[in-house]
C-alpha cells in the first residue's frame, strides 16, 4: 500500500537511494532541514543504542562542567556594565581629585530629572587644568570599562561637560562656575559629597 497523500508545502522529494523511512520537513525560511526518521520505524536495538549514546553524552557533559582551566578575567566592557551610577560617580570624583580639581560637588538629581542620576561639578584653575581634569576622568573610567557618551566644550571654552549616561560631569573655570551657579540651580538636589 502506498501513501498517496500530497507532500507538505515546501517539502522536497526524497533523493534517490534514500530510505523510505525518512521524510523531509518543510522549510518555510528556505534553510535546509534535517531528516527525521518516520514514526514507528526505530527498532528496539536502535532505541537501546540511542539510550546508551545519551548516557555517554550526559556523563561527558558532567566531566566538562568541572573547570580545569583558570577562569578568563571578565572583559572591561562587562565590568563597566556592572558598575552602578553611584560607583561611576565616585570614580569620577576620585579622578577629579587626582588631577587637583577644586571644590568638587556630587549631587543626586535622580528625583529631579530623568536625564541623569548624578551631577559632578568641579573647578580647575587654568585652561590647561580643565583639559587635564577631563582627560584624567575619562582615562580613569576607561580603565574600568566605562566610556563617555559625549564630551562638550574644550578647555578654552571654560566649561567642559562629560556625559557618562547616568552621571554628568561639569568642569568649570572659577568665573564661569560663579556665573552659571549650577549648585544653586539644582539646590533641591541632595548633596552626596563635597570635597573642598
Amino acid at each position: 500500500m502506498t501513501d498517496s497523500s500530497p507532500s507538505p508545502a515546501g517539502a522536497s522529494p526524497s533523493p534517490a537511494g534514500a530510505s523510505p523511512s525518512t521524510e523531509t520537513l518543510p522549510n518555510p525560511d528556505g534553510l535546509p532541514r534535517r531528516r527525521k526518521p518516520a514514526a514507528g520505524s526505530a527498532t528496539a536495538g536502535e532505541m537501546a543504542l540511542a539510550d546508551a549514546l545519551e548516557a555517554a553524552v550526559e556523563a561527558e557533559a558532567g566531566v566538562e562542567a568541572a573547570p580545569t582551566e583558570p577562569e578568563i578575567e571578565e572583559s572591561l566592557r562587562a565590568r563597566g556594565a556592572r558598575l552602578s551610577a553611584l560607583e561611576v560617580a565616585r570614580m569620577i570624583v576620585d579622578g577629579a581629585e587626582d588631577k587637583k580639581a577644586a571644590d568638587i560637588v556630587l549631587l543626586d538629581v535622580a528625583e529631579l530629572t530623568s536625564m541623569a542620576d548624578y551631577f559632578v561639578i568641579c573647578s580647575g584653575g587654568s585652561e590647561r587644568q580643565l583639559g587635564a581634569i577631563a582627560d584624567g576622568i575619562a582615562e580613569k573610567l576607561r580603565a574600568q570599562g566605562v566610556r563617555p557618551i559625549g564630551r562638550e566644550g574644550g578647555s578654552n571654552s571654560h566649561w567642559t561637560l562629560l556625559d557618562f549616561g547616568a552621571v554628568i560631569v561639569h568642569i568649570f573655570a572659577p568665573p564661569e562656575r560663579d556665573y552659571y551657579q549650577l549648585e544653586r540651580h539644582w539646590s533641591a538636589a541632595k548633596t552626596v559629597l563635597r570635597v573642598q
